[in-house]
C-alpha cells in the first residue's frame, strides 16, 4: 500500500529534482558523445520518456565475480552470449551477508540488522529504537511495520506496475504467520522456493495489501505476462528456485545445480524476455547477484551502504545499452533501487537517497529523445 506519508514525501522530493532538473538535463546532453563507449564513469539520471520503463531483475546467489564474468566462467550464456550484448557492471557489490539484507537493500533501501544478517529463520516482527534523517529504521527484527515504504508500494502509488515471479511459489503471497518459524528456508525435492529470496513479504505493507496476492505470485505467470506491453509489470522482480539460482550444488531434485544450472535456466529464460514487446519498447534487464561466496570487498567508504557482501558484478541489457559495454563504476543494491526509483520519478528510500549513491548513468544506457 501506498500510505500518506510516502505519497507525501514522493511529492516533495519530485518538486525538488524538476527544480534541480534543467542544469542535470545539459549535463547529460554534454555527456552523450563520450558516453557512446560504454565505459564513461555514471551518475544519476532524470525520468525521462526515452528511460527505460519496463524494469527486469534477476538475481542469483552467492557467487563471486570471478566465478561468474572471470576467464574461468562455467557460464558461457550469462558470461558470453548475453555479455556480448549487454553491460557488464564490474564494480557492483553486495551490501551484506547472507542473503536476505540484500534482497531487502533492492526494494526499500533499508540497513542489515542483527536478524537479517541471520535470514530470518523466525517471522519475527521488527523493533524500532528509532529512525534517523534518511529514513532508515533503527532496530532489530524480519517483519517491517506497515508504514515502511518500498519500491513496490511507489510504484503502485504512481499509478505504476510491479509484480514478484517466485520460482516453486506453491500459492500467491506466500510466507509464515508473523512469530512462526520459516519453514522455507531450505529446498526438498518437490518445492525449492525459499522465502528469504522473496524480500515483498517481509513488508506488512505489502502483505497487508490485496496488491500482495495479486503481485506476488509463481513465476510461471511471467509467460503470459510479457505476451503484450499492456500486461507487462514496470518492475518484474524475477527468483529464480534453490536450483536454478546457483544457491544449491547438488540440488534437492537430485540434479548437478551450481553455476551451470544456474547458466542452463538463464539461457532457457531470458530469451522470452528479450524478445518480448515490451522489453523492445523500453525494457532493461538486470542480472546479478545477492552476496559473493568469497572474493574482493571494495572499499568501505567506496559507496554510501557499503560493499560488505562482495564483488559480485550486475550485467545490464537494454536497447538503450551499448552492447559489449563496461563500466568501472562503484555500485550496490541500493545503487540498483535507486536506479529504478529514478526512471519512475519516484523518491529514492532510505539509503537509496544518501547523497554519493549512484544510479545508473551514461556509462550504462543511452535515454532516448
Amino acid at each position: 500500500m501506498f500510505g500518506i506519508r510516502e505519497r507525501a514525501a514522493a511529492g516533495t522530493d519530485c518538486r525538488r529534482r524538476m527544480r534541480r532538473r534543467p542544469v542535470f538535463v545539459l549535463l547529460m546532453v554534454a555527456a552523450l558523445v563520450p558516453a557512446l563507449s560504454g565505459c564513461q564513469p555514471g551518475g544519476g539520471t532524470p525520468a525521462h520518456s526515452g528511460t527505460p520503463g519496463h524494469v527486469f531483475v534477476i538475481n542469483l546467489e552467492n557467487q563471486g565475480y570471478d566465478r561468474v564474468f572471470g576467464s574461468g566462467s562455467t557460464m558461457p550464456y550469462l558470461a558470453g552470449v548475453l555479455r556480448s550484448q549487454g553491460v557488464l557492471l564490474t564494480n557492483y557489490y553486495g551490501i551484506a551477508h547472507d542473503s536476505l539484507p540484500d534482497y531487502l537493500a533492492q526494494i526499500s533501501g533499508q540497513m542489515p540488522n542483527e536478524s537479517t544478517v541471520k535470514d530470518c529463520p523466525t517471522f519475527s516482527p521488527f523493533t524500532q529504537s528509532g529512525t534517523d534523517s534518511q529514513g532508515r529504521l533503527l532496530g532489530s527484527g524480519c517483519v517491517y511495520p506497515a508504514d515502511v515504504p518500498t519500491v513496490a508500494g511507489q510504484l503502485t502509488g504512481a499509478g505504476k506496475t510491479w509484480k514478484g515471479y517466485m520460482e516453486d511459489l506453491q500459492s500467491p503471497c506466500l510466507h509464515p504467520a508473523l512469530g512462526a518459524p520459516d519453514d522455507h528456508r531450505t529446498a526438498t525435492p518437490a518445492d525449492q522456493y525459499s522465502t528469504h529470496h522473496n524480500p515483498f513479504v517481509y513488508f506488512r505493507s505489502v502483505t497487508d495489501s490485496p496488491d500482495c496476492a495479486r503481485d506476488v505470485v509463481n513465476y510461471a505467470s511471467l509467460a503470459h505476462d510479457l505476451g503484450s506491453v499492456a500486461t507487462t509489470p514496470n518492475l518484474s522482480y524475477i527468483t529464480p528456485n534453490l536450483c536454478h539460482d546457483a544457491h544449491d550444488s547438488p540440488c534437492a531434485d537430485g540434479s548437478t545445480g551450481g553455476l551451470r544450472a544456474a547458466d542452463a535456466w538463464l539461457k532457457s529464460q531470458v530469451p522470452a524476455i528479450l524478445d518480448s514487446p515490451a522489453f523492445k519498447q523500453d525494457g532493461m534487464l538486470i542480472i546479478t547477484l545477492d552476496e559473493a561466496d568469497s572474493g574482493r570487498v571494495g572499499p568501505s567508504n567506496a559507496i554510501p551502504g557499503g560493499t560488505a557482501g562482495g564483488q559480485v558484478g550486475a550485467l545490464v541489457l537494454s536497447p538503450f545499452s551499448p552492447q559489449g559495454g563496461t563500466s568501472s563504476q562503484p555500485y550496490n543494491h541500493y545503487s540498483l533501487l535507486a536506479s529504478i526509483e529514478d526512471f519512475f520519478s519516484l523518491p529514492r528510500l532510505a539509503v537509496a537517497g544518501e547523497p554519493g549513491v549512484t544510479a545508473f548513468g551514461t556509462d550504462v544506457y543511452q535515454a532516448h529523445a
